[in-house]
């Protein structure tokens, strides 16, 4: 039995979309790194980009649990002494771009790489409901039916 690796010009790629509205933050983020990694995939190749583009709508909608809006805290240098700076996550959601919140927790659950780089210029993320991949005929992919945790739950 031989070890199969997959060719670039045999990947077959499709879309997918994720309505993030009510979904937490994290989980969903992992959802999304594993589809465009290709890990979701039975040809799976750690060396190659399979996986899929994802486009994720309702961006400014996502949930997170516990404390974190008011608690957790990005932290930053500008490289001069006392140049640290740091922005609370309502203070990231309060900006125009509430999109690069999800953007960077899948960059950040992704190696380092050039690889990763070229991964993720397959992720498109929205603020609204609206998006302009619609003659690409995205497949749905409902994340809060995966597990119940994925979705927020209701006090």
């Amino acid at each position: 039995m031989s070890t199969s690796f997959t060719k670039a010009s045999d990947i077959e790629r499709k879309w997918v979309l994720i309505d993030a509205e009510g979904l937490v933050l994290g989980r969903m983020a992992v959802v999304i790194a594993n589809i465009l990694r290709g890990k979701n995939k039975p040809c799976f190749t750690p060396n190659a980009d399979c996986g899929d583009n994802v486009v994720v709508i309702n961006a400014d909608k996502i949930a997170l649990t516990g404390n974190k809006l008011e608690d957790k805290k990005y932290y930053w240098h500008s490289g001069y002494p006392g140049g640290i700076k740091q922005r609370s996550m309502k203070q990231l959601m309060m900006e125009p771009r509430p999109d690069r919140m999800i953007r960077n927790a899948v960059r950040r659950m992704m190696s380092k790489g050039p690889l990763s780089r070229a991964i993720l210029s397959k992720l498109r993320v929205y603020k609204g409901a609206e998006h302009p991949h619609m003659a690409q005929n995205p497949e749905v992919l409902d994340v809060a039916k995966l597990n119940p945790k994925n979705s927020q739950r209701v006090k």
